[in-house]
Protein backbone atom coordinates (compact mmCIF):
# COMPACT_ATOMS: atom_id res chain seq x y z
CA UNK A 1 0.00 0.00 0.00
CA UNK A 2 1.27 3.50 -0.80
CA UNK A 3 1.69 6.18 1.81
CA UNK A 4 -0.98 8.76 0.99
CA UNK A 5 -0.39 12.40 1.93
CA UNK A 6 -2.90 15.19 1.32
CA UNK A 7 -1.47 18.68 0.78
CA UNK A 8 -4.32 20.81 2.06
CA UNK A 9 -5.39 24.17 3.44
CA UNK A 10 -8.71 25.90 2.81
CA UNK A 11 -6.83 29.16 2.20
CA UNK A 12 -5.68 29.76 -1.35
CA UNK A 13 -2.30 31.07 -2.42
CA UNK A 14 -0.28 29.25 0.24
CA UNK A 15 1.78 27.01 -2.04
CA UNK A 16 -0.19 23.75 -2.02
CA UNK A 17 0.49 23.00 -5.68
CA UNK A 18 4.16 23.97 -5.46
CA UNK A 19 4.52 21.78 -2.38
CA UNK A 20 2.81 18.81 -4.02
CA UNK A 21 4.96 19.02 -7.15
CA UNK A 22 8.27 19.77 -5.47
CA UNK A 23 7.91 17.33 -2.58
CA UNK A 24 6.96 14.66 -5.11
CA UNK A 25 10.00 15.42 -7.25
CA UNK A 26 12.23 15.36 -4.15
CA UNK A 27 10.89 11.95 -3.13
CA UNK A 28 11.59 10.67 -6.66
CA UNK A 29 15.17 11.96 -6.26
CA UNK A 30 15.35 9.71 -3.20
CA UNK A 31 14.45 6.69 -5.34
CA UNK A 32 10.73 6.53 -4.52
CA UNK A 33 7.86 6.16 -6.95
CA UNK A 34 5.28 8.92 -6.63
CA UNK A 35 1.76 9.48 -7.96
CA UNK A 36 0.52 13.06 -7.85
CA UNK A 37 -3.27 13.46 -7.79
CA UNK A 38 -4.59 16.84 -8.94
CA UNK A 39 -7.87 17.27 -7.04
CA UNK A 40 -8.32 20.96 -7.87
CA UNK A 41 -10.59 21.94 -10.79
CA UNK A 42 -8.28 24.92 -11.40
CA UNK A 43 -5.76 22.29 -12.58
CA UNK A 44 -2.66 24.28 -11.61
CA UNK A 45 -0.63 21.12 -10.98
CA UNK A 46 -1.69 19.61 -14.29
CA UNK A 47 -0.88 22.80 -16.18
CA UNK A 48 2.49 23.17 -14.44
CA UNK A 49 3.45 19.70 -15.68
CA UNK A 50 2.32 20.45 -19.23
CA UNK A 51 -0.44 17.85 -19.35
CA UNK A 52 -3.64 18.25 -21.38
CA UNK A 53 -6.29 16.38 -19.39
CA UNK A 54 -9.43 17.25 -21.36
CA UNK A 55 -11.76 14.25 -21.28
CA UNK A 56 -9.33 12.07 -19.30
CA UNK A 57 -9.11 13.63 -15.85
CA UNK A 58 -10.01 12.88 -12.24
CA UNK A 59 -13.56 13.86 -13.14
CA UNK A 60 -13.88 10.78 -15.36
CA UNK A 61 -12.60 8.67 -12.45
CA UNK A 62 -14.59 10.18 -9.58
CA UNK A 63 -17.74 10.89 -11.51
CA UNK A 64 -20.49 13.14 -10.22
CA UNK A 65 -23.96 11.97 -9.25
CA UNK A 66 -23.00 8.64 -10.86
CA UNK A 67 -19.67 6.75 -10.63
CA UNK A 68 -16.90 7.68 -13.05
CA UNK A 69 -16.54 6.08 -16.45
CA UNK A 70 -12.74 5.51 -16.36
CA UNK A 71 -10.27 3.82 -14.07
CA UNK A 72 -7.40 5.70 -12.48
CA UNK A 73 -4.95 3.73 -14.62
CA UNK A 74 -6.60 5.04 -17.80
CA UNK A 75 -5.90 8.70 -17.03
CA UNK A 76 -2.45 8.58 -15.40
CA UNK A 77 0.45 10.28 -17.22
CA UNK A 78 4.09 9.41 -16.66
CA UNK A 79 6.13 12.58 -16.13
CA UNK A 80 9.55 11.00 -15.60
CA UNK A 81 10.62 7.52 -14.48
CA UNK A 82 8.82 6.75 -11.15
CA UNK A 83 6.89 10.06 -11.34
CA UNK A 84 3.22 10.03 -12.35
CA UNK A 85 0.24 12.40 -12.49
CA UNK A 86 -3.50 11.83 -12.28
CA UNK A 87 -4.57 15.13 -13.88
CA UNK A 88 -7.50 17.47 -13.40
CA UNK A 89 -9.53 19.79 -15.56
CA UNK A 90 -12.43 22.19 -15.02
CA UNK A 91 -14.93 19.33 -15.37
CA UNK A 92 -13.89 18.21 -11.89
CA UNK A 93 -15.94 21.11 -10.49
CA UNK A 94 -19.03 19.06 -11.36
CA UNK A 95 -17.85 16.35 -8.95
CA UNK A 96 -17.94 18.81 -6.05
CA UNK A 97 -21.72 19.14 -6.34
CA UNK A 98 -22.53 15.71 -7.72
CA UNK A 99 -20.75 13.67 -5.06
CA UNK A 100 -23.02 15.14 -2.39
CA UNK A 101 -25.88 12.85 -3.42
CA UNK A 102 -23.74 9.70 -3.62
CA UNK A 103 -23.84 6.96 -1.00
CA UNK A 104 -20.47 6.83 0.79
CA UNK A 105 -19.55 10.16 -0.81
CA UNK A 106 -16.66 10.84 1.58
CA UNK A 107 -14.85 7.60 0.68
CA UNK A 108 -15.01 7.59 -3.12
CA UNK A 109 -11.36 8.60 -3.58
CA UNK A 110 -10.12 6.17 -0.90
CA UNK A 111 -11.61 3.25 -2.84
CA UNK A 112 -10.07 4.52 -6.09
CA UNK A 113 -6.59 4.68 -4.55
CA UNK A 114 -6.71 1.22 -2.95
CA UNK A 115 -4.78 -0.53 -5.72
CA UNK A 116 -2.12 2.13 -6.42
CA UNK A 117 1.37 0.61 -6.35
CA UNK A 118 3.47 3.75 -5.96
CA UNK A 119 5.46 4.32 -2.78
CA UNK A 120 3.71 7.67 -2.27
CA UNK A 121 0.50 9.34 -3.37
CA UNK A 122 0.44 13.12 -2.94
CA UNK A 123 -2.96 14.81 -3.30
CA UNK A 124 -3.09 18.47 -4.30
CA UNK A 125 -6.31 19.76 -2.72
CA UNK A 126 -8.40 22.73 -3.77
CA UNK A 127 -8.68 25.76 -1.45
CA UNK A 128 -11.92 24.78 0.28
CA UNK A 129 -13.29 22.39 2.88
CA UNK A 130 -15.79 20.89 0.45
CA UNK A 131 -16.43 17.27 -0.45
CA UNK A 132 -13.33 16.92 -2.66
CA UNK A 133 -11.04 18.00 0.18
CA UNK A 134 -12.94 15.73 2.59
CA UNK A 135 -12.36 12.85 0.15
CA UNK A 136 -8.64 13.60 0.15
CA UNK A 137 -8.49 13.62 3.97
CA UNK A 138 -10.49 10.40 4.24
CA UNK A 139 -8.15 8.73 1.74
CA UNK A 140 -4.96 10.05 3.34
CA UNK A 141 -2.68 8.65 6.01
CA UNK A 142 -1.34 12.12 6.72
CA UNK A 143 -1.83 15.75 5.79
CA UNK A 144 0.76 18.48 5.24
CA UNK A 145 -0.56 22.02 5.71
CA UNK A 146 1.32 24.71 3.77
CA UNK A 147 0.64 28.17 5.22
CA UNK A 148 1.81 31.74 4.95
CA UNK A 149 2.95 33.37 8.19
CA UNK A 150 0.05 35.77 8.67
CA UNK A 151 -2.41 36.21 11.53
CA UNK A 152 -5.48 35.34 9.42
CA UNK A 153 -3.73 32.19 8.20
CA UNK A 154 -3.22 31.18 11.83
CA UNK A 155 -6.97 31.49 12.46
CA UNK A 156 -7.62 29.44 9.32
CA UNK A 157 -5.43 26.61 10.59
CA UNK A 158 -7.63 26.35 13.69
CA UNK A 159 -10.64 25.83 11.40
CA UNK A 160 -8.73 23.28 9.35
CA UNK A 161 -7.83 21.34 12.50
CA UNK A 162 -11.53 21.19 13.37
CA UNK A 163 -12.17 19.61 9.97
CA UNK A 164 -9.38 17.07 10.56
CA UNK A 165 -10.98 16.22 13.92
CA UNK A 166 -14.34 15.62 12.23
CA UNK A 167 -12.79 13.54 9.42
CA UNK A 168 -11.25 11.24 12.06
CA UNK A 169 -14.74 9.87 12.73
CA UNK A 170 -14.37 8.23 9.29
CA UNK A 171 -10.57 7.98 9.06
CA UNK A 172 -9.39 7.63 12.67
CA UNK A 173 -5.72 7.14 11.73
CA UNK A 174 -5.38 10.47 9.89
CA UNK A 175 -2.57 12.53 11.36
CA UNK A 176 -1.04 15.93 10.68
CA UNK A 177 2.46 15.36 9.34
CA UNK A 178 3.30 19.02 9.85
CA UNK A 179 2.68 22.67 9.01
CA UNK A 180 4.99 24.08 6.34
CA UNK A 181 5.66 27.85 6.37
CA UNK A 182 5.70 29.11 2.78
CA UNK A 183 6.50 32.51 1.24
CA UNK A 184 8.35 33.05 4.50
CA UNK A 185 10.42 36.21 5.00
CA UNK A 186 12.36 36.09 8.25
CA UNK A 187 13.08 39.81 7.97
CA UNK A 188 9.42 40.56 8.77
CA UNK A 189 8.62 40.77 12.48
CA UNK A 190 4.98 39.79 11.85
CA UNK A 191 6.04 36.61 10.06
CA UNK A 192 8.37 35.63 12.89
CA UNK A 193 5.70 36.37 15.51
CA UNK A 194 3.07 34.25 13.74
CA UNK A 195 5.49 31.35 13.41
CA UNK A 196 6.35 31.60 17.09
CA UNK A 197 2.65 31.75 18.00
CA UNK A 198 2.05 28.52 16.10
CA UNK A 199 4.81 26.78 18.02
CA UNK A 200 3.59 28.16 21.34
CA UNK A 201 0.16 26.65 20.60
CA UNK A 202 1.87 23.29 20.19
CA UNK A 203 1.23 23.07 16.45
CA UNK A 204 3.60 20.73 14.58
CA UNK A 205 5.47 23.33 12.52
CA UNK A 206 8.31 21.91 10.44
CA UNK A 207 11.77 23.20 11.33
CA UNK A 208 12.16 24.33 7.73
CA UNK A 209 10.48 27.11 5.76
CA UNK A 210 10.18 27.98 2.10
CA UNK A 211 10.98 31.56 1.14
CA UNK A 212 9.70 33.56 -1.81
CA UNK A 213 11.52 32.96 -5.08
CA UNK A 214 10.74 33.76 -8.71
CA UNK A 215 12.43 30.46 -9.58
CA UNK A 216 9.28 28.55 -8.63
CA UNK A 217 7.22 30.41 -11.23
CA UNK A 218 9.97 30.09 -13.82
CA UNK A 219 10.20 26.34 -13.17
CA UNK A 220 6.44 25.99 -13.70
CA UNK A 221 6.66 27.84 -17.01
CA UNK A 222 9.43 25.44 -18.01
CA UNK A 223 7.23 22.46 -17.09
CA UNK A 224 9.56 21.13 -14.41
CA UNK A 225 10.24 21.37 -10.69
CA UNK A 226 12.64 23.79 -9.11
CA UNK A 227 14.81 20.79 -8.20
CA UNK A 228 15.92 20.46 -11.81
CA UNK A 229 15.40 24.08 -12.89
CA UNK A 230 17.45 25.67 -10.08
CA UNK A 231 19.04 22.85 -8.14
CA UNK A 232 20.90 25.00 -5.61
CA UNK A 233 18.08 27.45 -4.93
CA UNK A 234 17.23 27.66 -1.19
CA UNK A 235 13.65 26.66 -2.00
CA UNK A 236 14.87 23.50 -3.71
CA UNK A 237 17.01 22.68 -0.70
CA UNK A 238 14.06 23.25 1.65
CA UNK A 239 11.91 20.76 -0.24
CA UNK A 240 14.74 18.22 -0.30
CA UNK A 241 14.91 18.55 3.48
CA UNK A 242 11.12 18.15 3.70
CA UNK A 243 11.35 14.97 1.62
CA UNK A 244 14.05 13.68 3.94
CA UNK A 245 11.81 14.31 6.96
CA UNK A 246 8.76 12.73 5.31
CA UNK A 247 10.72 9.71 4.08
CA UNK A 248 12.39 8.91 7.38
CA UNK A 249 11.78 5.26 8.26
Amino acid sequence: MPRIIAIANQKGGVGKTTTTLTLGAALVERGKSVLLVDLDPQSSLTIALGVNAAGRSMYEVLGSTEPGTMSLREIVHQITPRFFLAPSDIALSRSEAGLMVRLGRESVLRKILQNVRSDYVLIDCLPSLGILTINALVAADEVIIPTVSEYLALRGIALFYQTVHEVRTINPTLKVCGILPTFYDQRLLHAREVLEAMREKGLPVFDISVGRSIRFAEASLAGESILTYARTNPGAQAYRKLAEIVDEP
